[in-house]
């Protein structure tokens, strides 16, 4: 019996008040496209994390080609032939395309960087992929899909014996994620070991051969997936958890109008965009990567300027003119980079939940926050969204990227806005945490919120809305009832209207 090409054996670690990895044996052979997979917290990222060199285990052995592998930083795991995608991007905006991929080993002559060759080889590496980027272009003017793709291009640079992808294709266009799965095709075909993490089930049965499933640190079971259903890997992440893969539509109880948006425009980005929001709906943003939904969004919060354009909210019983800017006091926003916008992550769990409700919290004696009113609200909202945490005082960093998003849902539960827009608010969950948050978004419609839903999961947004807006280029170019099928939103997207 051949020996595997990776194995990792007994591995634990420990973080302040949980054990994220519980004695987690991994194997991995070459030419394989293994898919690792588990609901968030599952300890995925944190096995991964070692092997890259980002952290170390308390416990347990690396070994690569059976000769063990001491891998305590990233350079010693590039050294063993490792390369790792990260599922948030480890990128500097402000450098260029070039600059990005070799900043860590620039081609160089007479001790001096050779910026011919960089340019040269930078071309070369991003064609690999299909995309034709100026490698003199900065990061910060490319798409999330653009930056993506150099993120894989960049890991591909040091012609990697092992390669980690966590979560690739979660910025991708169809296109692009097509292209990549070819790349990982020739990569199979080279003796690559690919280990694939990600939480959308129908990649992995698309692009691996194998999955490894984790629950809550340790190994739940897996095997050779042409032997497994969609329901069998389910249950191995859950566990006897019950999850409907049905959304279950609800009855809709729609009121007044709260939220009127009229001519909003930006010159190259948006163009005349007029809707109306109304009390207890749940109204579908739909539309293609680059459509302006986004865009339109941080547009309305204040987020970004506009060149014109009026909105209007309802309070006091009538409509009232605001300027974008005054729109956060009565809309939440999900954010949907809460990594980068929706979270202070140093900060505790407590601080984070109630952000957006300080001026409720300040005391009556004192112009100080309350401490006892904060950590009991905090508590109520950690309670109520069953957030996983060792104490209200853990960073929220250190959650699991489902913990976080419902760290966000409960700053803004605590604050209970009229309206809210959610950009994304399931993007990178598993299964049961997509369930828990769709369930508490119906809740808030029932219960009267005003919701404007933007969602890349057309499932998803057919659903949970009850009635679909759709973008192209800046512009609402349809209005769609609800339960109107796929075929006839994709279309209007498209422009085929």
């Amino acid at each position: 019996m051949n020996r595997p090409f990776l194995r990792m054996v007994g591995i634990k670690k420990w973080f302040p008040g949980v054990q994220a990895l519980k004695g987690v044996d991994f194997e991995a052979d070459q030419g394989e496209v293994l898919a690792l997979i588990g609901a968030n917290g599952a300890g995925k990222t944190t096995l991964m994390n070692v092997l890259g060199g980002v952290i170390q285990a308390d416990e347990g052995e690396i070994y690569i080609q059976g000769e063990y592998a001491d891998i305590r930083t990233p350079l010693d795991a590039a050294e063993h032939g490792i390369a790792f995608v990260h599922q948030e991007m480890a990128l500097m905006p402000t450098l260029t395309v070039a600059e990005n991929m070799y900043i860590t080993r620039f081609p160089s002559r007479l001790g001096l960087i050779n910026y011919k060759a960089t340019k040269e080889r930078c071309t070369q590496a991003l064609a690999r992929l299909g995309i034709g980027l100026d490698p003199g272009t900065k990061l910060q003017h490319l798409s999330p899909g653009d930056r993506q793709m150099v993120e894989i291009a960049r890991a591909l640079l040091s012609e990697p014996q092992i390669i980690i992808l966590d979560e690739p294709t979660s910025s991708l266009t169809s296109r692009e994620k097509a292209r990549l799965f070819e790349v990982i095709g020739s990569l199979k075909q080279e003796g690559v070991a690919i280990i694939y993490i990600t939480h959308l089930l129908d990649e992995v049965f698309q692009v691996c051969e194998r999955a490894i499933v984790l629950r809550d640190g340790e190994v739940a079971g897996g095997g050779i997936l042409k032997d497994l259903t969609y329901d069998d890997v389910v249950r191995l992440m859950i566990g006897s958890k019950e999850i409907s893969p049905h959304f279950g539509r609800r009855t809709a109880h729609i009121g007044d109008a709260v939220l009127y948006v009229e001519g909003l425009s930006r010159r190259g980005v948006l163009q005349n965009v007029s809707f109306t929001l109304h009390k207890g709906e749940i109204l579908g943003l739909w539309g293609l990567l680059g459509s302006g939904r986004t865009e339109l969004a941080r547009a309305i919060i204040g987020l970004d300027p506009i060149d014109t354009g009026r909105i209007q909210v309802r309070t006091d019983g009538s409509m009232k003119a605001i300027h974008p800017q005054e729109a956060k006091n009565w809309i939440g926003m999900i954010t949907e980079k809460r990594r980068e916008e929706g979270l202070l992550l140093p900060k505790s769990v407590k601080i984070n939940v109630s952000l957006a409700n300080l001026p409720a919290l300040i005391s009556r004696i004192w112009p100080l926050i309350d401490d006892k009113r904060e950590t009991e609200l905090a508590e109520k909202f950690v309670n109520r969204l069953e957030i996983v945490i060792s104490s209200l005082t853990q960073p929220v960093a250190t959650l699991s990227g489902g913990n976080q998003q419902k760290v966000v849902l409960a700053r803004w539960l605590q604050r209970n806005p009229p309206i809210y827009i959610m950009d994304e608010p399931t993007c990178g969950l598993d299964v049961g945490v997509k369930a828990e948050i769709r369930k508490i978004i119906g809740e808030l419609a029932d219960a009267g919120a005003a919701i404007l839903l933007i969602s890349s999961d057309i499932d998803e947004m057919i659903g949970l809305s009850d009635r679909f807006l759709v973008m192209n280029r800046g512009r609402i170019v349809a209005e769609l009832s609800a339960g109107s099928p796929k075929d006839k939103l994709m279309a209007a997207a498209a422009g085929v209207v």
